[in-house]
């Protein structure tokens, strides 16, 4: 046992004499500083050489385009926006390169010197964050743009399993897209709200939100939402699960009636039927008095709009067809979406109603997006609309991934 201890003393001593050793300690740094910089390599998110091709073809084509502009040449408003474009992603690639450059002077100097390595790693935890943000930005302006990205939208919101329970949660749900509107300060107004006669919720709503652009913003919002919580009306303490389906449309024009007309018009008579009914629900002068209620009837995609929010039938009707026009744009880019994928022979993840994107877990104060697997513990912020932005940042940044890859495939 005594030579055990003496022999394990002396290895001991021995290694603290070669750590001392100037060639070792050089040797020990220039060790850590390759663990290190592997590490560090390992978080950069550099694009594939395929998307940095594509990307110098769109600086060599704002070059052409600049040199036209310069020349005295006018542009058409597709001419201004692939201009807006070519310059953008040539800027955006520029910084990407420059990033870039800096990163490996960096790595270079932590090979060469790593007397140096503390400032290099110092430096390099504040350009490689830097580098992937450049990266990302790029890559999104690479993507092709959804076409209504630019739209205000329409959210229709509907109570789904849960009885009772999954109206309040979509009645909250409705809070949490108007609070996220106001948060923004963005125009927004109920077009229809069915509240529930029998107790507390909503049995459906389609909030307008009026802000150019909030299509994009919103639309992976699209899908059925989980609540699991435990419901005032529990009594033994039991966690309720219940869900609600938001559907989200890009609004295609105002529901003004001289839009509405002339939208009305583009219809054949057989393609469409207009329906006019007494208005149903709680007492007041206009209920089961006059035909104040519409029901639109489209017969090629089987779409039926009903709507009597309003005492007026022509704002009724104006509001119905606003709706329909939302949801045929919606069915048309569905239906395009699908036929590509058919083409490609390939699977992608969608926002499809039936998927359950997303759980509300009260209990936990846990906000999960199965999509992207982002977890966010903050239920109250994220209905205030303050932190809903997470979301959907997150859902957005999958979504850049999935459609990377398409493009790599292309």
């Amino acid at each position: 046992m005594l030579l055990r201890t003496s022999y394990t003393s002396l290895i001991t001593r021995t290694l603290s004499q070669l750590k001392r050793s100037p060639y070792i300690r050089k040797r020990l740094q220039s060790t850590d500083a390759t663990a290190q910089l592997s590490q560090d390599v390992s978080e950069i998110k550099q694009l594939p050489p395929t998307l940095i091709s594509k990307a110098d073809q769109y600086r060599k084509e704002f070059i052409d385009l600049e040199n036209e502009l310069t020349n005295g040449t006018n542009f058409d408003v597709e001419g201004q926006k692939k201009f807006a474009k070519c310059s953008s992603v040539a800027e955006t690639l520029k910084e990407y390169k420059d990033v870039w450059s800096e990163i490996e002077e960096l790595q270079e100097m932590i090979k060469v010197d790593p007397t140096l390595k503390d400032d290099a790693q110092q430096e390099l935890s504040v350009k490689i964050p830097q580098f992937n943000k450049v990266s990302n930005d790029l890559l999104g302006k690479l993507l092709p743009t959804h076409p209504f990205a630019d739209k205000p939208c329409l959210v229709e919101l509907r109570p789904g399993v849960g009885g009772v329970e999954a109206m309040i949660f979509a009645q909250d749900l409705l809070s949490m897209y108007t609070n996220y509107a106001h948060t923004h300060r963005w125009k927004y107004h109920i077009i229809s709200q069915q509240q529930n006669e029998s107790g507390s919720g909503i049995l459906g709503a389609v909030l307008s939100i009026d802000q150019p652009g909030s299509y994009d913003r919103l639309r992976l919002e699209a899908g059925v939402h989980r609540v699991q919580r435990i419901p005032a009306t529990e009594t033994k303490g039991r966690t309720h699960t219940s869900t609600a389906a938001v559907v989200v449309l890009p609004q295609m024009a105002d529901d003004s009636e001289n839009s509405v007309s002339a939208y009305e018009r583009t219809f054949k008579p057989d393609e469409i039927r207009i329906d006019f009914k007494r208005a149903s629900g709680k007492g007041g002068q206009h209920v089961n008095t006059t035909d104040s209620a519409v029901r639109l009837t489209h017969f090629p995609s089987g779409i039926v709009i009903s709507m009597q929010d309003e005492r007026s039938q022509h704002k009724n009707k104006a509001k119905a067809f606003t709706l329909l026009r939302a949801r045929l744009a919606e069915k048309e880019q569905h239906d395009k979406e699908a036929s590509d994928i058919a083409a490609r022979k390939e699977q992608v993840s969608t926002t499809d109603r039936s998927d359950k994107i997303r759980t509300y877990n009260y209990p936990q104060n846990r906000i999960t997006d199965h999509r992207c697997s982002f977890t966010i513990h903050d239920i109250p912020g994220v209905m205030a609309g303050e932190r809903l932005d997470d979301i959907i940042e997150a859902t957005k940044a999958h979504e850049t991934e999935e459609k990377a890859k398409n493009l790599l495939v292309e």
